[in-house]
């Protein structure tokens, strides 16, 4: 019979680790997940991308951001290909994940010290519901070992933000960072800010806007909107504050290309409201609608990395 263990009874077993947190968002109309990995060091986080690249699985991609762990991966189940390398090296990988009702399952594999990292630190991070271990478990040494971890189903929600600000006071990126810190729903995850069209003629000074995202499950997806609305509500100076709120993992192409050419384009606000309307992006004035263009673009600039930062010249 196999032996399944909460964190707390893992963290008892085998003494306290260090997995700070552990987050599995899914969106199934896509076909995809990420696992958002926090570690205490960077080290060990980028030890764990090498030889999870290594071992293939269902990882798709795998980043590190500070001692955060990114990995986008497939829903399913792929074979792991350790290798004849990992007889010298160890290794470690995740070859499967299933969504089960408001679970998700993810099969992990490690060998030697790697089957530390699955089957003692990442089982014991309190964002674990269980971990699953096979009646032949063992840890560490020359072992290898597999097991199962179940977290809950989430999904990233997005949140765009513009015109909190005016030429005498506030910055909107500081207003999306405070949120994202402050929201008690939830996991924050990122913040971004983006550099739109600097000719715009309604702009404060620098003509950005920002978006945060969270890691959260199906209910906290109304708390959090509403908690961002007052938020942005309460800070801004402006009477043309828009929060726009995407759930997904994948932008839509359209909703990127809006979010690209908004760094070169003057659009109108009819164009950025179309554009949100077909690509499942919710609009909410929140104290005007001025900022829909820059908050629509947002969440269009989400995942073009250090892209959303700047104006295609930068990258030419």
């Amino acid at each position: 019979m196999p032996t399944i263990l909460r964190p707390d009874e893992v963290k008892a077993k085998y003494g306290p680790l260090f997995c700070r947190g552990f987050y599995t968002m899914v969106d199934e109309e896509n076909g995809i997940a990420q696992i958002v990995e926090v570690c205490s060091s960077r080290g060990p986080a980028e030890w764990d991308i090498v030889n999870r690249r290594r071992t293939g699985g269902i990882i798709k991609d795998i980043d590190l951001d500070g001692q955060t762990l990114i990995m986008d991966v497939d829903i399913g189940e792929k074979e792991l290909r350790f290798g004849p390398v990992s007889a010298n090296l160890g290794g470690q990988g995740v070859s499967s994940l299933k969504v089960e009702g408001d679970r998700v399952r993810t099969v992990w594999k490690g060998l030697a010290g790697a089957s530390v990292g699955i089957g003692a630190c990442i089982p014991q991070c309190p964002d674990v519901i269980e971990t699953v271990y096979p009646d032949d478990f063992k840890l560490g040494g020359a072992h290898a070992a597999s097991v199962e971890i179940v977290t809950p189903k989430m999904v990233r929600l997005v949140i765009g933000i513009d015109d909190t600000d005016t030429k005498d006071k506030g910055a909107t990126w500081v207003v999306g960072m405070k949120l994202g810190r402050s929201c008690p729903y939830g996991k924050f995850i990122e913040h971004k800010i983006i550099q739109l069209n600097p000719d715009a003629p309604n702009k404060t000074t620098n003509c950005c806007s920002t978006a945060i995202s969270f890691a959260a499950t199906e209910e906290e997806i109304p708390k959090i909107v509403e908690f961002a609305v007052d938020f942005v509500r309460k800070e801004s100076y402006s009477e043309d504050a828009v929060v726009t709120v995407y759930k997904g993992l994948k932008i839509p192409g359209p909703l990127s290309d809006f979010g690209w050419s908004a760094k070169t384009v003057l659009y109108e606000r009819e164009t950025a409201i179309k554009v949100a309307e077909e690509n499942g992006v919710q609009i909410i004035s929140v104290t005007g609608m001025g900022g829909v263009i820059g908050a629509v673009a947002a969440i269009g600039c989400f995942d073009m990395g250090v892209r959303s930062a700047g104006v295609p010249s930068d990258f030419e």
